[in-house]
């Protein structure tokens, strides 16, 4: 399988989560049938939180990986996790031939759930130093600004030093403003950082789904989508069509911006997904038309 980093820019990647605890895995199955028709270069797998779908994640990229002959990347949160339990998943993944990770430090409900790890950069280095270079490690990064993180400076400075570990790429948090990600990609690149930086998407379904995603990660949302969210709300149907078509306008806008990498949030919704890539293909082949057409 060629490495993830020598294909051509840009990449298309997509994250889906695994169900909790004993529930039957078919229908994530099926999700990944529909995705892997698109060629990924990459499938994350989520991690539950508090590790709820631990098992689930491990199986499910494993799958990705040998079935599929796709990278997968396993996420792996610290979050009240000790070395040893580190140690026992590690074990699993490279058993089943998961050779990339995620490293995440998790969410955090209290300051006494963090146990023998306080931040990804402390797993990341503990990867490093157990397991050498078994594993890509791949990182999260925040255009926004990670919600505790006092300032964005700061936190760019916490990404340098999770960067200096050996990361191989980072992935970035979902955002709404393509600016906002391309400002914050010009301050990262101007302090040093050189890992490829994948752009996180997450096309809106729902009018419910906005309120969590501000809660959970602290994305701006631009007028313009509060507006269509404001004004469809009441019609699912309507959010979804009028979040898929933004979704669509704005990838296509990062590709024009030279992203080195796309990353759908996909939700475990493969229409979803085909439907954008079929939008953002239209505009490609238009563009590769006319380009021949004028040679």
């Amino acid at each position: 399988m060629q490495n993830f980093f020598e294909k051509l820019a840009p990449s298309y990647t997509f994250e889906i989560f695994p169900p909790k605890g004993n529930a039957s895995t078919a229908g994530t199955y099926a999700v990944i049938d529909s995705l892997v028709s698109f060629n990924p270069d990459l499938i994350s797998v989520t991690y539950g939180a508090g590790g709820s779908s631990r098992d689930n994640t491990v199986e499910i990229t494993s799958g990705i990986q040998n079935k599929y002959n796709v990278c997968g990347v396993a996420h792996l949160t610290c979050v009240g996790t000790t070395r040893k339990e580190l140690r026992d998943i590690l074990e699993r993944l490279k058993a089943n031939n998961v050779r990339n990770i995620l490293a995440l430090r998790g969410d955090l409900k209290d300051e006494s759930d963090l146990g023998e790890f306080h931040h990804a950069s402390e797993l990341i280095a503990f990867i490093k130093e157990e397991y050498g270079n078994d594993f890509d490690v791949f990182a999260a990064c925040y255009p926004e600004k990670h919600p505790e993180a006092p300032s964005l400076e700061e936190d760019l400075r916490h990404l340098k030093e999770k960067c200096d570990l050996g990361v191989k790429g980072l992935i970035s948090q979902l955002f709404f403003d393509n600016d906002i990600f391309c400002e914050w990609r010009e301050k990262a690149r101007a302090i040093g950082i050189t890992q490829p930086i994948i752009a996180g998407v997450m096309p809106i379904t729902s009018a419910a789904q906005i309120s969590k995603v501000v809660e959970l990660c602290g994305a701006s949302v631009p007028t313009r989508v509060r507006r269509f969210v404001d004004a469809y709300g009441h019609h699912q149907g309507a959010v979804k069509e009028a979040g898929i078509a933004y979704a669509t306008e704005q990838i296509i806008d990062l590709l024009a911006r030279d992203v080195e990498g796309i990353h759908l949030y996909t939700m475990n919704q493969a229409d979803t997904v085909r439907r954008i890539d079929a939008g953002i293909r239209s505009v490609l082949y238009t563009k590769r038309y006319a380009v021949r057409s004028n040679g």
